[in-house]
């Protein structure tokens, strides 16, 4: 590993240009640059992860597989190997756009192992999604019909507090329809990745947990998990499945 003084950094610009973009099966775009530190076949399998109709929908968008991707004011750069100062510096994720394009470039060697990574990507194809489509109106229902009933939890801080906000009990029945156009999208985002993660990788809902809010009940993800399953079914060779365990 270098001293972070031996590492050069490169722009955005100069790592796009001089990276081999691949197409996976699915259509979508993502490429390496530097010492990425991941097994042989990981990413290409996190990357056909997302269903095709997912990716049909992000043709404009290419992600940057990279060690450490930095903000340098308005400016991005590229450190193409790791060391403990730059990483001080990086940050987990920064979109750039050329042209017509949305490059994505993630900091691989700053997520501790394959589930990190995975989520990452799928929660930044997932806002791309949204961005690109919107929100389908039967997710919508169900979803607004969960918080209308007062389900407990939800899937991310965003969209814990846009709950929270549209259903302010202190504005009587009014709705306030900003913060629940801001909480459909930010869950059906979640659910998008929690759902693409769910094709890859086998783990225990329970590691989604995080401090600030309290997790969408078992139940109701699942429901909105089968409902998106239903809208994108997964690419040939993964699999959809929930399994419930008993607590011992």
């Amino acid at each position: 590993m270098a001293g972070a003084a031996q590492i050069p950094l490169y722009s955005a610009a100069k790592v796009a240009q001089e990276a081999a973009v691949r197409q996976a099966d699915n259509g979508l775009c993502f490429a390496t640059f530097g010492e990425v530190n991941l097994e042989p076949g990981a990413l290409e399998h996190i990357v056909q992860a997302v269903p095709a109709v997912v990716a049909g929908a992000l043709r404009q968008n290419a992600w940057y597989f990279v060690p450490l991707a930095i903000g340098e004011d308005e400016e991005t750069v590229v450190a193409p190997d790791y060391s403990v100062d730059l990483s001080d510096r990086a940050i987990c994720h920064r979109n750039v756009r050329f042209g017509g394009s949305e490059c994505i470039f993630i900091s691989t060697r700053l997520m501790q192992d394959k589930f990190a990574l995975a989520f990452e990507f799928f929660i930044n194809v997932g806002h791309h999604f949204v961005d690109a489509i919107g929100v389908p109106d039967s997710f919508a229902d169900l979803v607004w019909s969960q918080a209308s009933a007062d389900v407990r939890g939800e899937t991310s801080h965003d969209a814990w507090e846009n709950r929270r906000r549209s259903l302010d009990r202190s504005r009587g029945n009014e709705v306030d329809e900003k913060a629940k156009s801001a909480y459909l999208e930010s869950a059906f985002a979640d659910a998008v990745a929690v759902y693409m993660l769910s094709l890859t990788l086998d783990f225990d809902y329970a590691d989604l947990r995080e401090r600030e809010y309290p997790l969408l009940t078992p139940a109701a993800l699942a429901e909105r998990l089968r409902h998106v399953a239903e809208l994108f079914p997964p690419n040939s060779g993964y699999e959809f499945e929930i399994r419930y365990r008993r607590r011992g």
